[in-house]
């Protein structure tokens, strides 16, 4: 937990601090807590509105309105990562800046990958200068990934974007999914580099700062094959035995999990078929504009109004044009990428239910006297100490990614809605006027044509 040791006092991002007045993530209000139970304070989640159909796919439950109820008091054993950080009221001061950018293709006789050049910069003291550029290819980020996964295991380690394709809507390595990758892969890191705890991690450093002949003799320590095997068949194993008893509060979790997931799910699959809807009637209306600029050639009495016609439908698609790029830009990532973090949710619990299997394994043993009691008495106490510790670490970033996940996503329809708002009225006044000018002009001439 070497990460957890070197969360410094000045990164407060949103983890709430042990006590009955702590703030809640984010710079909410104070968490409302009763003595030996869950928080009750109540958060609407994604609730859109009731009206709808099938737009309306987060309905009013009350398990998912229960934005803190997995937010326990923080015990205060020494062992708990969440007594190890330290926070303060001060406002957090972002001392670590990632950019990724300048894709570049590389061919070889065996593949073709792209690397990304990363800068970043720094003011911490742990960094040997201010300034770094690498570059990147993207099995070098999954090698990142599964080691900030190994050594926090219940932590919410943000996801990446698919390997190949982004919902089939662009080919590999088309120039639109390079850009969409990029910008998934920014986010990815910066996400970390925003985290209390993953942003202290050795490495995390690395990957920022080693050249990178540096990074790949860094990737040849560690465990070796037949020790990550033996690690995959005992986690296996684990999984199969499962637990006898998990604590309410992780059933409760697990639940908001499974339903979280659906209904992310059923969001994104809405968006892309909104998305292309819109595009269709994008193709569609484009082909207007023209055809009435040709017809008003042909209606000499009739040229004017077709010519406005024309005109008022192609402003209509320049406003549609732009409200598409932006539906692509800000909402389709963000849906996806909660779809994706749905998938980390499940992997994190699976994983501290393995620590708990372990545990429960060792006491079954000492029970039916299956080895040396001394000896799994000792292994007992340190996998209660590891089980604790995977706990508080969980419950406080689950927090932390909750209050996130709800601005995120509050954000991102909420920017759509205005949006939308702004289209519909430029497409309006662009009609009015024009229709407003055909009134005028038919009132013109029906004065003249009076004796």
């Amino acid at each position: 937990m070497e990460g957890e040791r070197r969360a410094s006092p000045e990164r407060s991002s949103g983890l709430p601090a042990g006590g009955a007045d702590g703030e809640s993530p984010g710079g909410g209000g104070p968490l409302l807590r009763s003595r030996g139970s869950s928080a009750l304070l109540q958060v609407d989640v994604l609730d859109l509105d009731e009206d709808e159909d099938d737009l309306e796919v987060f309905s009013k439950d009350a398990s998912l309105m229960d934005m803190n109820s997995f937010s326990p008091m923080m015990p205060t054993s020494p062992l708990s990562m969440i007594n190890q950080v330290k926070f303060e009221d001060e406002p957090d001061l972002k001392d670590l800046f990632i950019t990724v950018d300048e894709p570049e293709s590389h061919v070889t006789t065996i593949e073709t990958f792209i690397t990304y050049r990363i800068i970043t910069k720094t003011s911490r003291g742990e960094f040997d200068s201010s300034d770094f550029e690498v570059r990147r290819r993207y099995q070098d980020f999954l090698w990142l990934k599964g080691k900030l996964e190994e050594a926090h295991p219940t932590l919410i380690i943000p996801p990446l974007p698919e390997k190949f394709i982004v919902r089939g809507m662009v080919e590999r390595f088309n120039d639109d999914f390079i850009e969409t990758r990029r910008k998934a892969l920014q986010k990815f890191l910066n996400r970390i580099a925003d985290h209390p705890t993953l942003t202290f991690n050795e490495d995390f450093k690395i990957f920022l700062t080693a050249q990178a002949w540096e990074l790949s003799s860094h990737k040849k320590q560690g465990p070796g094959l037949l020790s990550k095997m033996g690690q995959t068949v005992r986690a296996v194993a684990l999984s199969m035995r499962g637990v006898k008893s998990r604590p309410q509060q992780f059933m409760e979790m697990n639940d908001f999990i499974e339903m979280f997931s659906q209904k992310i799910n059923l969001i994104d699959k809405i968006s892309q078929r909104i998305y292309k809807e819109e595009r269709d009637y994008f193709d569609e209306m484009k082909e207007y504009g023209p055809i009435h600029i040709l017809w008003s050639a042909s209606e000499e009495d009739l040229a004017d109004t077709l010519s406005g016609v024309a005109s008022c439908i192609d402003s209509c698609c320049k406003a549609t044009e732009k409200r598409m790029s932006g539906l692509s830009e800000a909402l389709l990532p963000v849906v996806h990428e909660y779809v994706l973090y749905s998938e980390i949710l499940m992997g994190v619990m699976k994983r501290r239910d393995q620590i708990q299997a372990e545990l429960d394994s060792k006491v079954e043993a000492l029970t039916y006297k299956k080895a040396d009691a001394d000896l799994l008495t000792e292994e007992i106490g340190k996998l209660e100490d590891k089980v604790e510790c995977a706990n508080n670490a969980l419950k406080a970033d689950w927090e932390r990614w909750k209050q996130n996940m709800q601005n995120d996503i509050k954000s991102a329809f909420a920017d759509m809605a205005e949006a939308n708002v702004h289209y519909y009225e430029q497409c309006l006044a662009t009609w009015e006027s024009f229709l407003m000018s055909q009134t005028d002009l038919h009132s013109e001439e029906t004065s003249e044509d009076k004796p």
